[in-house]
């Protein structure tokens, strides 16, 4: 069963090799690593795992909370499986077919930003849904949404919206991790992408 694990390590040479190493010897095999943020000399990394049979995710986050300046932010199953998919492959989809660019965006926003759900909804309209994943709430209550913004979310999801044209799009991550910075600025971003490409 893969494993995705968010770890913030100091942005300095060797690092992410001890951090490489720390999981190795716990029994981890790591199938990709992706750099979420970095800030004020630190990166933040989500790192794809297989444990080994018999071996508890525990033993990653000990291996790794021992490590100097190393902090396990988040580890939980990951069910999208084996694959981390880049910004550029979420654009190159929705050029694929233009007149569908913002639907398929947000099919492709749980893949691509590692959470469970994504709901495009029109708040004009009692926060009608227009398109969503399948493990989408069918129902939205939030204030006017004019940037990209953490939402409160519930005790089952952290949830983050940004302004989709006149819509929104909402997206949850069952149990965390919160969303950061820069993962709100990637979802503009590719946001403002699907408009233009639509057009």
């Amino acid at each position: 069963m893969p494993y995705l694990l968010r770890v913030e390590l100091p942005d300095v040479p060797g690092s992410l090799g001890r951090v490489a190493s720390a999981i190795g010897e716990a029994g981890g095999d790591i199938e990709a690593i992706e750099i979420v943020e970095k800030r004020d000399g630190f990166a933040v990394d989500d790192v794809l795992l297989e444990m080994v049979p018999g071996v508890m995710p525990d033993s990653v986050v000990s291996a790794c909370s021992v490590l100097d300046g190393v902090s396990v932010l988040w580890i939980n199953r990951y069910a999208a499986g084996g694959n981390l998919f880049l910004d550029l492959e979420v654009v190159e989809s929705l050029t694929e077919d233009p007149s569908t660019a913002r639907d398929r965006l947000v099919d492709l926003l749980p893949i691509a930003f590692r959470v469970d759900w994504a709901a495009r909804v029109h708040p004009a309209d009692g926060n009608r849904v227009i398109h969503a994943t399948d493990a989408a709430p069918t129902e939205f209550s939030f204030a006017p949404i004019t940037a990209p913004v953490r939402l409160p979310g519930d005790e089952i999801y952290v949830e983050a919206a940004a302004p989709f044209g006149d819509d929104v799009v909402l997206i949850g991550r069952r149990g965390g991790p919160e969303f950061l910075d820069s993962e709100l600025a990637r979802l503009e971003h590719l946001l403002g992408l699907a408009i233009t490409i639509s057009r």
